[in-house]
């Protein structure tokens, strides 16, 4: 769906801005002596790695959407699950997505994957290099930069524990006993965890678990580090980086260790080192946090993330439609703002984690909060849970397939497809860059056995499938899996055909009653106007539309998802429970 390009390597005047902002930030986090050392380094390490030239136009259309899955996420006996994986993409998903986002395949210890051993090694139980490479034939990619963190049993964490001077400052050790009732807790689990090392026991920072430990900023050689590796990510064919639980990069006892200034400082350390010699690569930051934490990672708007994970979007569109009422999504929705033209948000409903609670408080009340919760576990959900700063905990995070969360009361399975369906002609319509992930896109359901098995809630939405089953329910066009895709399949097509979907073009939201989503998506160049009807509950609702101010007919308008031709003879429009309407004038 991205042409192939040629474009020439970085000019000298972009690095040249890049190096100079590189040198601000570093004096500004290290002071003048240790910053301009620390910038050196730096420097040295961009010079060591050549322009890297795209294969892709680096362009952002609305022909852009992503995919999400894990290395293996299709299976077939005798062959590397990355080369399946990219030959089961190549036969379905060309013209649906253009983009791939493997999640992390590196060799790993715990957490599928994000508890990384070593950064640039492929997984052998995945593949190789050369399986990745061949997936980026046919699709954008992104990687995973799991850098708040590494793997216990990673070569630096074990050289930390054999004393090795390189490794002394790598990592976090807290001494004596300091107040650290500050720190957020995105888990219910011990901040700091003893070790045995050769230079006696250390309490070390283990913001996730005791197997992932904290990388320490504070030291510049684990930046540069950092910045090396995702040079060569952007080498080895990344398109989009994602930056893995980024808000809690600096750690600095007697504050709350998560946003900090140092950490949007680092953010944007890397952004300019890839300004420097990639910069066709996209940053997006995985921040699990309140809206206007969320979208903090912008910066100014050039300077850091291009893209931010927009968190509150599957809370509320579920909200929504377990309502049938879409007027807080509708409020929060006309509030989305972006500071400049050259950053977007990257939406989605579902991932290979759960649903995150925090970026709905403050938009939700906490009654409603507690609405979600009940529902999830009514349709066989779990919940997992935060410590909070005065010793009570609260749950952050559902865990449970969209498809299930949405088959609630006495709906049967067609009519939790259409709910389903409306949830992502919503999620699409949004301005930004479209995120699916496999089991929503191939119509899966949740998988509770996954969690009596594996011992982990997140486990539910992370069943690996057989690919010779899987075909077969795609190729019966009666079978929920193809029904699923084929409708999800239909919308990006439509939606990569309408310059009205750019992740940079407009949105109006429109007064169309508390039942109706209603959206007005306008190109950049203002040539090209689509509005988006959804209506979220079971009832039939009737719209009054100004056709002729939003679309500029009082004649006719298309359903581009339909192909009707709509005579408009009045304001009025009738929509069926869960019906999706995307109209644009007609001619």
């Amino acid at each position: 769906m991205t042409g192939f390009t040629s474009i020439p390597p970085t000019e000298p005047s972009r690095q040249s801005d890049a190096l100079a902002k590189i040198r601000a930030l570093c004096i500004a986090i290290y002071g003048e002596l240790a910053g301009s050392q620390a910038y050196e380094r730096l420097r040295q390490v961009i010079a060591s790695h050549p322009p890297v030239v795209p294969k892709y136009n680096s362009d952002l259309t609305q022909r852009d959407a992503m995919l999400i899955t894990y290395g293996d996420q299709v299976r077939e006996a005798d062959r590397p699950p990355l080369r399946t994986l990219g030959d089961f993409c190549a036969r379905h998903l060309v013209g649906v997505v253009s983009a791939v986002h493997v999640l992390p395949f590196y060799p790993y210890t715990s957490d599928d994957g994000f508890s990384v051993v070593d950064y640039r090694a492929i997984n052998p139980a995945l593949g190789t290099w050369e399986d990745v490479e061949q997936l980026g034939g046919r699709f954008r990619l992104m990687f995973d930069a799991v850098i708040n963190h590494i793997s216990s049993k990673s070569a630096w964490f074990q050289g930390y524990l054999r004393g090795e001077e390189r490794y002394r400052d790598y990592f976090v050790a807290v001494e004596g006993n300091p107040d650290l009732s500050r720190v957020v807790r995105p888990r219910a689990l011990p901040l700091l965890t003893t070790f045995d090392t050769a230079l006696g026991k250390r309490a070390v920072w283990t913001t996730f678990s005791d197997d992932q430990i904290d990388l320490n900023y504070a030291n510049p050689e684990v930046l540069a580090e950092i910045v090396d590796l995702l040079l060569f990510y952007a080498q080895r064919g990344a398109d989009f980086i994602r930056l893995d639980a980024i808000a809690y990069l600096w750690k600095e006892i007697g504050t709350s260790c998560i946003h900090l200034p140092n950490t949007h400082r680092v953010v944007q350390i890397f952004r300019a080192a890839l300004d420097a010699v990639a910069p066709h690569v996209r940053l997006i930051t995985e921040t699990n946090v309140p809206h206007a934490d969320n979208i903090s990672y912008f910066g100014d708007g050039v300077n850091e993330a291009q893209l931010v994970y927009n968190f509150a979007l599957p809370p509320l569109t579920l909200h929504a439609l377990q309502t049938g009422d879409a007027r807080t999504l509708s409020q929060w929705a006309d509030g989305l703002s972006l500071p400049s033209k050259q950053v977007t948000f990257f939406n989605f409903l579902a991932s290979h984690d759960g649903i995150g609670l925090n970026p709905a408080r403050g938009i939700l009340s906490n009654r409603e909060v507690d609405a979600l919760v009940e529902r999830t576990l009514a349709v066989g959900g779990f919940i997992n849970y935060k410590h909070n700063s005065d010793g009570s905990r609260s749950p952050y995070e559902m865990n449970v397939n969209y498809f299930d969360a949405l088959g609630f009361g006495a709906a049967d399975e067609e009519e939790t497809t259409d709910r389903f369906i409306a949830a992502h002609a919503i999620m699409f319509a949004l301005i930004g860059m479209p995120g699916i992930y496999f089991h929503s896109l191939f119509g899966s359901r949740g998988w509770p056995e996954g969690v009596r098995q594996l011992g982990y809630n997140r486990a539910i939405n992370r069943q690996k499938l057989d690919r010779a089953a899987l075909e077969r329910e795609l190729a019966d066009n009666n079978a929920r899996r193809a029904r699923i895709f084929a409708r999800l399949a239909h919308l990006l097509r439509v939606r990569a055909g309408q310059p009205a979907f750019h992740p940079f073009g407009e949105q109006r939201v429109i007064a169309c009653g508390p039942a109706v989503f209603a959206l007005l998506r306008t190109a950049p160049d203002g040539r090209s106007r689509v509005l988006c009807l959804v209506n979220v509950s079971a009832e039939d609702q009737l719209v009054q539309v100004p056709w002729r101010v939003l679309l500029g007919t009082n004649n006719a308008v298309r359903d581009l998802l339909s192909g009707a031709r709509l005579s408009v003879h009045g304001p009025s429009l009738e929509l069926d429970p869960y019906e999706v309407r995307w109209l644009a004038a007609h001619g």
